[in-house]
């Protein structure tokens, strides 16, 4: 297996949970804090999501820098208090000298501006929004597709309470798909289903919400979050060649992801859908191919890419 190159994009997990954090012994193999994925292509950062993750992130941006300007892309799907939360706590959100691109759904920014400065609001916070000078005013990407420096980026609507936004990412030679948040669609909405399918369609890598095993599921209809059947039968019918399972029930321990992991491979036997969890201590990199689908492949942190996703 060659080396990764700048082709490639690379994905860490830095938080994995829904709805808040659950720092647990128990939990610990998977991680606990919530939503928040970096993703480099060449020297760009982008980050979606700002869950407590970013946090630890910030910390490392800085430890990298070693005192130099850090510049990246934030992606946020929604204003929900898990994918907001730890912006407080992003230190290198704090600097002039660096600068970050916040970037919103389609008619969006708006409400997402709010929710930023409300959460850093008395009596909630002790320091204000606009003391993260590293952060401009939040800006909409269009309905089609953008181009972020050299990535090309859609958006598309999901079923989530207040909304969610669902992002596209590509460069010529590979994909990833970010879906944090998203229940099934109804039946009576069958063509926002068979628009989402066409919206994944053949992606290298998805990270969507696989929260709800389906005992749990009709006890939560209407809460937001994705039931695994769905989540996996989403994918493969879109084509998709890995998929992440996200956004962890917080009350779910590593065994018992471990047990759904085993069920959603099991649903996906003799389809050509490959499926992991997401886990705070496994990077990912999507390896671009000249031909063919691109491969993902995995390495525990600190250590030399080792093992194909299977």
């Amino acid at each position: 297996m060659r080396p990764h190159s700048s082709s490639d994009l690379l994905v860490r997990f830095w938080g994995v949970r829904g709805s808040i954090p659950s720092p647990l012994p128990t939990h610990m193999r998977y991680g606990g804090n919530t939503s928040c994925v970096e993703v480099r292509f060449g020297e760009q950062l982008l980050i979606l999501d700002a869950g407590s993750g970013i946090r630890l992130l910030g910390q490392d941006l800085m430890d990298r820098a070693s005192g130099k300007g850090l510049e990246g892309t934030l992606f946020l799907s929604h204003a929900h208090w898990d994918h907001i939360q730890g912006l407080p706590f992003f230190m290198p959100g704090y600097s002039e000298r660096n600068r970050f691109t916040v970037l919103s759904g389609p008619g969006k920014g708006a409400v997402l501006d709010q929710a930023l400065r409300n959460q850093m609001s008395a009596p909630h916070f002790p320091v204000g929004f606009e003391q993260l000078h590293a952060f401009g005013p939040i800006a909409e990407l269009q309905a089609g597709t953008n181009r972020v420096g050299d990535l090309k980026v859609q958006t598309t609507e999901l079923n989530h309470p207040g909304g969610c936004t669902g992002f596209r990412i590509e460069t010529n030679r590979a994909s990833l798909g970010y879906l944090p948040d998203h229940e099934p669609w109804p039946a009576n909405t069958r063509d926002a289903h068979t628009n989402l399918v066409q919206f994944l369609r053949g992606l290298d890598l998805l990270i969507l919400d696989g929260q709800y095993t389906a005992e749990e599921y009709p006890h939560k209809i209407g809460w937001g979050h994705g039931c695994l059947p769905n989540t996996v039968e989403v994918a493969i019918e879109a084509g998709v060649g890995r998929l992440v399972l996200f956004h962890h029930d917080p009350s779910r321990t590593d065994v018992q992801i471990d047990g759904m992991l085993a069920e959603a491979r099991g649903l996906a036997a003799g389809s050509n859908t490959t499926i992991i969890a997401a886990s705070e201590n496994e990077p990912l990199v999507i390896m671009a191919k000249d031909n063919g689908r691109a491969s993902a492949t995995v390495a525990r942190a600190g250590s030399s890419l080792r093992s194909t996703v299977r």
